[in-house]
């Protein structure tokens, strides 16, 4: 079961590998160059609060699956 939980931190690490390269690329950058103010606004909330909460916890998380923090053994 160890060694599941670790195969499953990579995949956790790769999709917020994923999430942060969509929410940048695809929602972020393209609302903050719409020329829209409730475009700009809702760039400036996805670019600086919600992918790096999203991608960083996905990717906290995934860490410590690989590192073990998960094991039966603690």
């Amino acid at each position: 079961m160890d060694g599941l939980k670790k195969i499953l931190g990579i995949v956790w690490i790769a999709v917020a590998l994923a999430v942060a390269y969509l929410g940048i690329t695809v929602m972020g950058v393209p609302k903050l160059t719409s020329g829209k103010q409730e475009d700009l606004v809702f760039g400036i909330i996805i670019l600086f609060v919600l992918v790096p909460i999203v991608s960083g916890g996905m990717a906290i998380f995934g860490y410590y699956s690989l590192t073990g923090e998960y094991s039966d053994d603690k």
